[in-house]
C-alpha cells in the first residue's frame, strides 16, 4: 500500500476519533478503543463540565445523528425537510428518511463495517439497484428494490469478506431487509420502525432543533 494511502487512513481515522470525542459517542468500531481512553471531548478544556443549553442539546442531537449517517448539514436538511411532509410523526420520518439511503442499508445489511467504508463501495459502483449500477450514496431505496453487489466487484476483498459475514454484526435480523448474506443482495421489505434502527439520537431533539 503506497504511504500515501496509509497517511489519508491515518488522518481521516483521526478526524473520527475526534469527533467521537466531541459527540461523546465512538463513531466506528475503530475508535472505541480511543474513546475508551479519553472519555471527554478534545482540547485543552476538554475535562470541564458545561451546563448545556437548550440550543446546545438539540444541536448536540442533530450533529450526533448527522455524523452517524456522514453526510452534510445541506442533506440533513433536505431529509428533514421530507419529513415533514410525509404522515405520521417527524422524527420517525427523519430516521427512516435517512435509513433509505443506499450507503445506509449497504451498512445495516452487513455489507460494510461502517458508513464510511459503505459510502465508498456505492461511490466505485460496486453495487446495482434493481440491475443497474448506482454510485450515489443518498440514492433512496423503496420497498421492493433489489440491491446486489455487481458481478464485477465480487471479487473484492472487502464484499468477500461481506459475503462470509465479517460485517454481519448488525445485518442480522434486520426485520425490514431480506439480506441475502452469500451472494451479498438484499431485498428492501418495507418501511423501517424507529424502533428497528440503531442510530443513538433524541430525535425529538433533532425535531425541535429544525423547527426552532
Amino acid at each position: 500500500m503506497a504511504a500515501s494511502s496509509i497517511k489519508g487512513k491515518g488522518i481521516r481515522r483521526r478526524k473520527q476519533v475526534k469527533r467521537s470525542r466531541a459527540l461523546n459517542t465512538p463513531l466506528t468500531p475503530k475508535s472505541v478503543k480511543y474513546f475508551e481512553k479519553r472519555p471527554y471531548r478534545p482540547g485543552l478544556h476538554g475535562r470541564r463540565r458545561r451546563t448545556a443549553s437548550d440550543y446546545s442539546l438539540r444541536l448536540h442531537q442533530k450533529q450526533l445523528l448527522r455524523e452517524q449517517y456522514n453526510i452534510s448539514e445541506k442533506q440533513m436538511r433536505r431529509a428533514f425537510d421530507d419529513a415533514v411532509r410525509m404522515e405520521g410523526k417527524t422524527g420517525d420520518n427523519l430516521i427512516a428518511v435517512l435509513e433509505s439511503r443506499l450507503d445506509a442499508t449497504v451498512m445495516r445489511a452487513g455489507f460494510a463495517r461502517t458508513i464510511y467504508q459503505a459510502r465508498q463501495l456505492v461511490s466505485h459502483r460496486h453495487f446495482t439497484v434493481n440491475g443497474q449500477r448506482v454510485n450515489i450514496p443518498s440514492y433512496r431505496l423503496e420497498p421492493g428494490d433489489v440491491v446486489e453487489v455487481h458481478e464485477k466487484s465480487r471479487d473484492k476483498d472487502p464484499l468477500v469478506l461481506a459475503s462470509q459475514g465479517a460485517y454481519a454484526g448488525e445485518g442480522v435480523g434486520v426485520g425490514y431487509l431480506d439480506v441475502q448474506r452469500e451472494s451479498v443482495r438484499l431485498v428492501v421489505l418495507r418501511t423501517p420502525t424507529r424502533e428497528e434502527v440503531p442510530v443513538l439520537c433524541n430525535d425529538q431533539l433533532v425535531v425541535e432543533y429544525y423547527s426552532r
